[in-house]
C-alpha cells in the first residue's frame, strides 16, 4: 500500500516571509540616505529641488522654465515656486527670450554660482559618505541591481536609473 502524497499548498505562501521583502529593504534604505542626502544639503544652503535646479542650469541645460522642469522632474507650478524663492536670494536671473516674450530664460547669478559650488562640495562629501567601503565592482554591481529592480516596475516614461 502506498502512502498519499501530499498535495501541494495552492494560494499565497502562509505564515511570515522568509527573508524581508526586497521592497520593504529597499524603501527603507532609500528613506535613510534621502534623510541623510537632504540635511548634507540643508547644512550647505540649499535643498534637493535647489540643488536639482542649480545643478541643471550649471551644466547648461535647459534654458526654458519649461525645459528646466522637465529636466528636474517637477511640474512648472512647484518649479516657478522654487524659482521665485531662488531669485529673492539672488541666485537666479530670469529673463524674457528677445524671441519669444511668453518664454523666460533662466540663468544662474555669480551667488548662483557660489551656493551651486557649496551644495556640490556637500554632494560629492555625501557620496563618498555613501559610499564608504564599497568597491568599484559593488558600486558597479550595486547600479546594475537598482536599474534592474527599477527596469522590473517602471511604467512607461519613467527615466531609467543612472
Amino acid at each position: 500500500m502506498q502512502t498519499p502524497q501530499p498535495t501541494p499548498p495552492t494560494g499565497p505562501p502562509v505564515g511570515p516571509p522568509t527573508r524581508p521583502p526586497t521592497g520593504l529593504a529597499l524603501g527603507r534604505a532609500a528613506r535613510v540616505v534621502s534623510r541623510a542626502f537632504d540635511e548634507a544639503l540643508e547644512q550647505a544652503g540649499g535643498s534637493l529641488p535647489v540643488w536639482l535646479i542649480l545643478l541643471n542650469l550649471k551644466i547648461g541645460r535647459p534654458g526654458t522654465q519649461r525645459e528646466l522642469a522637465q529636466a528636474v522632474g517637477l511640474r512648472e507650478a512647484t518649479l516657478t515656486h522654487h524659482l521665485n524663492a531662488l531669485d529673492k536670494r539672488g541666485l537666479i536671473s530670469r529673463q524674457r527670450d528677445p524671441d519669444n516674450r511668453r518664454i523666460h530664460v533662466v540663468t544662474l547669478t555669480e551667488e548662483g554660482e557660489a551656493a551651486f559650488l557649496r551644495m556640490r562640495e556637500a554632494s560629492m562629501a555625501f557620496d563618498a559618505r555613501l559610499n564608504d567601503g564599497l568597491t568599484d565592482v559593488e558600486r558597479a554591481l550595486l547600479t546594475d541591481l537598482l536599474r534592474r529592480l527599477t527596469a522590473n516596475v517602471a511604467t512607461e516614461g519613467e527615466p531609467p536609473v543612472e
